[in-house]
């Protein structure tokens, strides 16, 4: 098994920190201990702890964006597809006891001067819509515009309502109200 780099260990490390523990709750100095790593080694990779949280928030969407479309990949329309993304969330919440989604809690804890997090956050989340749009588009829906905020906004939804329930029921109605949106 390869050996993870300094700045590997430190994004292994905040990713689950600043998921589990929240940002606000988690320092440098956490990091650099539970990571193993010199302090001086952590500024050579990252500036701030914003830095970190940035990188963190990548991965985070690259493995996100991977798991989904992998899990959603077999379904035989993209309206199944997009339809599949609320089964791909269920499994998701429940693996991860329903924690909710890392951009979301990330943002809710983020102080106002967190630009650079706030904008990855909002890159996630317009990757996210982008996505559900060409699914809709190429399923030929006039309205795919529209349809692809609406099923974002009860994606969005199910998510924070299923962290707040410790439940998928609000996973499995939203996915029943976006089933009457694209018939």
């Amino acid at each position: 098994m390869k050996k993870l780099s300094v700045r590997e260990r430190i994004i292994e490390t905040a990713s689950r920190l600043f998921y589990y523990e929240g940002y606000n709750q988690t320092g440098i100095n956490q990091i650099i201990e539970e990571a193993g790593v010199a302090k001086s080694s952590m500024y050579q990779s990252f500036r701030s702890k914003e830095d970190i949280a940035v990188a963190y928030l990548q991965q985070r969407h690259f493995n996100w964006m991977g798991a989904l479309s992998d899990f959603v990949s077999t379904r035989p329309s993209n309206k199944d597809k997009v339809l599949a993304c609320f089964d791909f969330m269920a499994k998701w919440l429940k693996q991860d006891g329903y924690r909710g989604c890392g951009f979301q809690n990330i943002i809710t804890d983020l102080p106002a001067e967190q630009g650079k997090i706030r904008d990855q956050t909002a890159l996630h989340k317009n990757e996210v819509h982008k996505w559900i749009y060409s699914l809709l588009s190429e399923e030929n829906y006039d309205d795919a515009a529209a349809l692809a905020e609406e099923v974002m906004v009860l994606m969005e939804g199910a998510i924070i309502l299923s962290q707040i329930q410790h439940n998928a029921w609000p996973i499995k109605a939203a996915q029943r109200a976006c089933t009457k949106l694209l018939a």
